[in-house]
């Protein structure tokens, strides 16, 4: 988890030791945490409960799971799209993932990622506004670290799903139930919700209990 205690060194004390967040963006990134370190901020504003920076670091360490066993072939690049993917979240604002993307492109480029490394890593972004086909192994990863928490033990799916729903407060309850139930449904409906064959082993059948169990909720 992220520590956001101001912590100084003195000459009398050691450094400390990065963060899991530091550890992977200058293993992937770039060894300046300068622009991480607005990432962090922007994932604490205050219209966020799910998608803050502890839903960043689980799709990190998920990414990380996948790509143990998945062939990815640009791995920097998809730690670099889990770290942008949510860096504008507006729940009123339609496009919160090309918003994004325009984000990692300035700071990618800004740090002297190549054009088509930089490109590669946006289209990915934008991709997550569906979660829909995955063109390649790297996206696939991308999608289903995203998507992982579906699969989670019921209490944590519940505290997900509060959470989002916190996130909507804007949205009375009748549409709150229309719109979660019609989105919950088109991932049912799918014939796998998870693109990685590791990522439906682990998590598809459990994935599609706790969403079973949310739309019976939400239909009661």
């Amino acid at each position: 988890m992220w520590d956001d205690r101001a912590v100084t060194a003195t000459p009398n004390e050691p450094t400390p030791e990065p963060t899991e967040l530091e550890r992977a963006w200058q293993a992937h990134i770039d060894q300046s945490t300068e622009l991480l370190d607005r990432l962090v901020v922007r994932h604490r504003e205050r219209q966020r409960r799910y998608h803050r920076i502890d839903h960043v670091e689980a799709v990190l360490r998920h990414v990380d799971e996948l790509a143990a066993t998945e062939p990815v072939d640009d791995l920097g690049a998809v730690v670099a799209a889990a770290f942008y993917h949510d860096a504008v979240y507006e729940p009123t604002h339609p496009a919160n993932e090309s918003a994004s993307a325009r984000l990692a492109r300035r700071d990618l480029a800004r740090l002297g990622w190549p054009a088509d490394r930089v490109e590669r890593v946006a289209t990915m972004i934008e991709a997550t506004r569906d979660h829909a086909a995955a063109p390649d192994v790297d996206t696939a990863v991308l999608f289903d670290a995203d998507l992982a928490i579906l699969g989670a033990e019921p209490p944590s799916y519940r505290d997900y799903a509060t959470r989002v729903r916190a996130e909507y407060a804007h949205v009375d309850d009748h549409g709150w139930r229309s719109g979660r139930a019609g989105v919950l449904q088109g991932l049912l409906d799918r014939e796998t919700i998870f693109h990685t064959a590791t990522g439906r082993r682990r998590w598809d059948e459990a994935a599609r209990r706790n969403i079973g169990d949310e739309l019976a909720a939400l239909r009661g």
